[in-house]
C-alpha cells in the first residue's frame, strides 16, 4: 500500500501566516506609493497655480497704460483735474491695461483692481482682480478725486473709493497668511531708488512694482513657496493718448 504524504496543521499555519504577512507588506508597499503620487500631484497642482498667478500677473503689467484721467468727473457740480490714474496702497492696487483676463487678452482694456479679501472659512486671506470696463479717461476719472494732503500747502494726493469682492472676482492667490505691495520710486541720490508701501501721486508712476505674498503655515513639504512678484512699469503707450 502506497502512503501519501500530507501537511499537517501546524505546516498550514505557519504558511498562512506567510501569506498574511506579504499580504500586509504589500499592502503598506501600495500605500506608500499612492500617498507618494498624491503629494506629487499637489505639489505640481500649487507649482501650476503658483505659475498662472505670476504669468496674469506678468501679462497685466507688461500691457499696463499709463492714462491721463479726468478725477472728480462723477461729482456734480465738481471741477475735474488731470492726473496719472494709478492707486497704490499697502494692499490695494488700481491700473488700467490693455490686458483683458476675462476675454483672454483679447477686447477691450481693463481698470484692474488688485486687493485682498478672507477666505470664507476665516483661514487666511485672498489675493483677488476686479475687472471693470475701460472705454476713456472718464471711465478712470469717475474712480479718483483729487484732494490736498494738509491745509498747509502739502501736495495733492489722489482718493479712491475701496473696491468691492463679488462673484466676477477671479483668485489669483488663496489661503495665504500676509500680503504686501510695494511701489519703487526715483530718487536724487544713492541708491537712486526707494521701496514705499503707498503710491497716490497724480503727477507721477511708480518704477516697479512688488507682491510679497506669505502662505498659511503647515501644508507639509507639498507646499509651494511663493515667490514675490516684480514687474517694472513700461508703458506701452504715451500718457497722452489716455486723453484721446
Amino acid at each position: 500500500m502506497s502512503r501519501r504524504a500530507g501537511m499537517t496543521l501546524l505546516e498550514v499555519l505557519i504558511a498562512v501566516t506567510l501569506v498574511s504577512l506579504l499580504s500586509v507588506a504589500m499592502l503598506y508597499s501600495v500605500q506608500a506609493g499612492l500617498g507618494s503620487v498624491a503629494s506629487i500631484n499637489r505639489r505640481v497642482d500649487n507649482i501650476r497655480k503658483a505659475s498662472g498667478a505670476q504669468r496674469i500677473l506678468e501679462q497685466q503689467f507688461a500691457a499696463f497704460m499709463p492714462v491721463v484721467a479726468p478725477c472728480g468727473c462723477a461729482v456734480p457740480d465738481a471741477r475735474p483735474q488731470s492726473a496719472l490714474f494709478f492707486e497704490g496702497q499697502p494692499t490695494v492696487m488700481r491700473f488700467v491695461s490693455a490686458y483683458s483676463l476675462a476675454e483672454s487678452g483679447r477686447g477691450q482694456p481693463k481698470i484692474l483692481e488688485l486687493f485682498t479679501i478672507p477666505t470664507p472659512d476665516g483661514e487666511g486671506i485672498r489675493l483677488v482682480v476686479n475687472e471693470r470696463p475701460y472705454f476713456s479717461p472718464y471711465s478712470a476719472g469717475a474712480l479718483c478725486m483729487l484732494s490736498v494732503a494738509d491745509p498747509q500747502g502739502g501736495p495733492p494726493v489722489l482718493l479712491f473709493p475701496a473696491p468691492q469682492p463679488s462673484s466676477a472676482s477671479f483668485i489669483l492667490a488663496d489661503r495665504l497668511s500676509s500680503v504686501a505691495f510695494a511701489y519703487q520710486g526715483p530718487m536724487r541720490e544713492e541708491p537712486f531708488t526707494h521701496w514705499v508701501p503707498t503710491w497716490i501721486s497724480p503727477a507721477a508712476l511708480p518704477t516697479a512694482v512688488r507682491i510679497e505674498m506669505t502662505p498659511l503655515p503647515g501644508g507639509g513639504p507639498s507646499r509651494m513657496p511663493l515667490l514675490p512678484f516684480y514687474a517694472r512699469i513700461r508703458p506701452n503707450r504715451s500718457a497722452n493718448e489716455g486723453l484721446n
